[in-house]
């Protein structure tokens, strides 16, 4: 078997990437089309619900959570309106195990104060000023799963004027990711770890490159196409 070269591996992760915006592009045109109804709130969460559930209940999923955060301007609500749902969990230590998709439900989580504030956040900001698809993180995910996690959100405009009403997004869990990158990256010329934009190791097979961790700002890298991460062979 050839082994991957740090090219190959760019293109492995671009693909995995590919396919999430691919699928956030669908599920935000079937949103835009549900808003031009002027919907009411319950309305919309029916179709999200409709949308992203058979995503998060497949067999070997690669989401971990999904759904539409709406800016809450554009339903009449008070404050961030979240139409999220969360893929079944493992075991958990903070939330324990669920075997089917759950609906996030903000009442039940702590640490919640900042979403007062949610335009700011950058997976709400960035993909709301630029209006291009965004991937958040690496970070840990205190708000849905406890878990190292990237969330990638497309911006989704009313009809007729273009306002902004919310992000669509989905969320990746690292140990998700793992399963996708990892084989490849055993099987690499050298040791080598997938970065994020701002130099965080996401996946690794090198001894001095942890994940967490972040790497040198003058090391090598081998940019990927659809998103901020590189490949970074060890030195």
């Amino acid at each position: 078997m050839t082994s991957p070269s740090a090219p190959d591996l760019v293109t492995l992760v671009d693909d995995t990437v590919r396919g999430v915006f691919a699928q956030l592009d669908d599920w935000r045109t079937r949103i835009e089309e549900t808003l031009a109804t002027e919907p009411r709130a319950a309305e919309l969460d029916e179709t999200v619900a409709a949308l992203v559930l058979p995503a998060l209940a497949a067999d070997d999923a690669l989401l971990t959570g999904a759904g539409f955060i709406a800016d809450a301007d554009v339903l009449g609500t008070r404050g961030v309106h979240f139409a999220w749902w969360l893929g079944p969990l493992e075991d958990n230590p903070v939330l324990g195990a669920t075997t089917e998709p759950t609906r996030l439900d903000l009442s039940t989580r702590g640490y919640t104060e900042y979403l007062r504030d949610f335009r700011s956040l950058e997976w709400f900001r960035v993909p709301t000023t630029t209006f291009q698809a965004h991937v958040t993180g690496p970070f840990v995910d205190h708000l849905c799963t406890c878990e190292y996690m990237l969330t990638f959100t497309s911006p989704v405009r009313l009809p007729g004027d273009g306002a902004v009403a919310g992000v669509v997004g989905a969320d990746v869990a690292v140990r998700r990711l793992e399963r996708e990158v990892l084989p490849a990256l055993l099987r690499a010329e050298q040791p080598a770890a997938l970065v994020g934009e701002h130099g965080r190791v996401i996946v690794s097979t090198a001894p001095g490159m942890p994940v967490a961790s972040l790497v040198p700002a003058d090391a090598a890298r081998f940019a990927c196409a659809t998103a901020p991460f590189a490949i970074v062979p060890a030195p």
